[in-house]
């Protein structure tokens, strides 16, 4: 049957309109089938129904292999692959592969730069529903989960999670090759790719590898003239937001990132973090062949050419390759 029903916001074809509906709602955001219980918003009602089941202890499905119990037969499909080692979905830009065909469907959009899920409010763009309905929350001012050790508040469960962990010291997630040791577990898996080396996500564009798929993202904004973000006080235009807010400490003179070892200020909370490394002596990057210590994650990466040998900069006059672009620059005066 021929897909009559075209989305206007991605193009993908469908063959009824109620099929088209359901759809939309995933740019838009909109969930209006909510769990009674939690208050979690569905685009469906089967998987409202599906949700339900969380909220009972039945757990009917069994997996023969250690016999852990899920409550839908879709989970514990899911769950035998990491028996089986089974990753039946496989990306066809690079050599990654997926227990689940929605991982892989996600993932697919750091290779294309797809971001279909839009904003309403600001038109900041989205890989996935659900980054767009955490990012929403940023629209509103409501903090209903609260510390009870200080009172602050936090839009989010997992924000709050993250926040008494402040007060408890606890850091759960440890680094296997170093002492380092986290809040989150997704902050050490970005982590253990410094020690690695491991650098998973491509630019189809330029060649240029990252360690992250939002770090590719970001970088891919470099290869377009776009820049939509304007300074209002000298009419500067910036490709994110982010440099834009950076940008207007400079005419603020802000500086709200202090150091607690001198007096020392900052206008990013990451140039704080780097700065305090000169004062704990702190060289968290160990390169894996030689164990020299590094401050910062991109010395330890332009280290690493010293042993592969790699030469990635390279002269388009007369071929020569180097190390580094000042070594690159610093040649190219031959030729003037």
């Amino acid at each position: 049957m021929e897909k009559l029903w075209k989305c206007g916001d991605c193009g993908k074809g469908f063959r009824f309109p109620s099929e088209l509906e359901t759809h939309r709602r995933n740019h838009t955001g909109e969930r209006p089938f909510i769990c009674s219980v939690c208050g979690k918003g569905f685009t469906q009602l089967p998987t409202l129904l599906s949700h339900n089941v969380t909220h009972t202890q039945e757990k009917p499905f069994k997996c023969s292999d250690c016999g852990s119990g899920f409550k839908s037969s879709r989970e514990l499909v899911s769950h035998q692959r990491i028996h089986t080692e089974e990753r039946p979905f496989s990306c066809s830009h690079c050599s990654k592969r997926f227990r689940r065909s929605y991982h892989l469907q996600m993932h697919l959009r750091v290779h294309t730069g797809e971001r279909p899920f839009t904003c309403s409010v600001c038109g900041m763009a989205f890989t996935a529903s659900s980054h767009l309905l955490r990012h929403k929350v940023t629209h509103s001012n409501e903090r209903p989960f609260k510390c009870t050790d200080c009172g602050s508040g936090f839009k989010r469960a997992a924000d709050l999670r993250d926040h008494e962990r402040i007060h408890t010291g606890e850091r759960p997630f440890s680094c296997s090759h170093c002492t380092k040791s986290f809040r989150r577990s997704h902050m050490l898996r970005k982590h253990q790719r410094v020690h690695t080396g491991k650098r998973l996500f491509t630019c189809s564009q330029c060649g240029e590898v990252f360690t992250q798929s939002s770090a590719l993202l970001t970088h891919k904004v470099t290869h377009t003239q776009e820049r939509p973000f304007k300074c209002s006080d000298c009419g500067s235009s910036f490709k994110r937001s982010g440099d834009l807010v950076s940008h207007q400490r400079i005419h603020t003179e802000e500086r709200p990132f202090s150091c607690s070892h001198c007096t020392k200020r900052f206008q990013t909370s990451s140039n704080l973090r780097v700065h305090q490394r000169i004062h704990t002596g702190e060289k968290p990057f160990t390169c894996s062949v030689c164990g020299k210590g590094f401050t910062i994650s991109s010395a330890l990466l332009n280290h690493q050419r010293v042993h592969t040998g790699e030469r990635p900069f390279t002269c388009s006059q007369c071929g020569k390759g180097f190390t580094w672009l000042s070594n690159l620059r610093a040649h190219q005066r031959v030729h003037k």
